[in-house]
């Protein structure tokens, strides 16, 4: 007789490890990961970026759902604080000067709530920060201080170890080959053994479309993109405590990472769903814009990846009940906020798995759960 459990996550990245946290033992529950790590593709390949600044107004608000939990995290959840300060330039050359202006009085009028306001800087200023910004390029600058790296590994990592303290069994190796509904259980074949849950949550990042049609669910178009980085060395610089830097439209961006400078030509590539990989021109582009906007010489670099960046058509994600097939529960679709709104997320997936309310820091920050539902991308 196969494991019987209320709820089965397919996919242990940031998304369905933050649900199974959320769910707080009230389900019983099992974590399926069809690699043998968990957060394997987009978790562990993130920029991992916290701020409140520079979203659409849904994921804004999602965001600030989040903030509280990030910042203050419940006792014992980490060892370490989750957010570390980075700060974040804005860099323009002399073709958008005027639009990064324009881009500094928005957010200086719009500072989201508990963010320190912008501070526009001179391009002195801004070497002070980071010294190899070459003059000849950057014609305006301004300087975010709201800008934080995340510490996704101690995040994950936090959320799977509660999750399986109130119960939750997480199985890696374990891919979702087949399923059959079997009066209200859906029966799971997967490469580690045959399982009954009640519900399935489907969580599977750039495979959410793939995995639903093993449930009888048409695709919803959710999409993966791939995004591509680099890691370089800065010989003679300690760039530990510099910021992020940001071209003004978010057509490079670099920062840095184990002390080096990690660049990417911040590409979204439609692709399918696989273990991504860089192309060599998009390779190429994040070490060209590096070069023209620094004084560096980037004649090397000493690593490159990509990861996969999940979209819905209208960019926001998928939360909720399918309504097409019982028992399958979609939460995909969270692009490239998926690690920042990941604990609003989750306590959101949760509430609307158990009938619950939602949390008070949803419901104060805005948010409104029905524009998740799978019903406005289902044919």
């Amino acid at each position: 007789m196969p494991e019987i459990f209320d709820i089965a996550i397919i996919g242990g990245g940031i998304t369905g490890a933050s649900v199974a946290h959320s769910l707080h033992g009230r389900r019983s529950v099992v974590l399926l990961e069809q690699e043998d790590s968990l957060g394997y593709h987009a978790t562990g390949r993130s920029a991992a970026e916290f701020t409140r600044r520079f979203h659409s107004g849904v994921v804004g608000r999602l965001t600030q759902a989040s903030t509280d939990f990030l910042m203050r995290p419940p006792e014992g959840f980490a060892q370490v604080d989750l957010l570390r300060p980075r700060g974040n330039l804005l860099i323009a050359d002399a073709d958008k000067a005027d639009h990064l202006k324009m881009v500094y009085d928005h957010e200086r009028a719009n500072t989201p709530k508990g963010a320190p306001p912008v501070e526009m800087l001179s391009i002195e200023q801004a070497q002070e920060k980071m010294p190899f910004l070459d003059p000849n390029w950057i014609k305006a600058v301004f300087y975010d201080p709201d800008c934080w790296d995340v510490e996704v590994e101690n995040l994950l990592q936090g959320y799977i170890r509660q999750a399986r303290a109130n119960g939750a069994e997480t199985r890696q190796s374990a891919a979702v080959t087949s399923a059959r509904r079997e009066g209200d259980h859906w029966i799971l074949e997967t490469t580690s053994g045959e399982l009954r849950a009640q519900t399935v949550v489907n969580a599977a990042g750039g495979w959410a479309d793939p995995v639903a049609a093993m449930f009888g669910a048409a695709p919803l178009g959710i999409v993966p993109h791939r995004r591509t980085a680099i890691s370089v060395k800065v010989p003679d610089y300690d760039v530990s405590m510099m910021p992020e830097v940001n071209e003004i439209d978010e057509l490079f961006y670099f920062k840095p990472d184990a002390g080096q400078m990690m660049v990417s030509p911040a590409d979204e590539t439609p692709v399918e769903p696989h273990d991504a990989w860089p192309e060599e021109l998009d390779i190429a582009y994040a070490a060209h814009y590096l070069s023209e906007c620094t004084t560096l010489e980037v004649t090397h670099v000493a690593h490159s990846w990509a990861g996969l960046r999940t979209f819905a058509s209208d960019r926001l994600p998928v939360i909720g009940f399918s309504g097409q097939v019982a028992g399958l529960f979609w939460l995909a679709g969270v692009g490239g906020y998926g690690i920042q709104t990941s604990p609003a997320v989750g306590q959101i997936a949760a509430a609307l798995l158990t009938g619950v309310d939602m949390p008070a820091n949803v419901t104060a920050a805005g948010v409104e759960p029905e524009l998740f539902a799978p019903s406005r991308v289902e044919s």
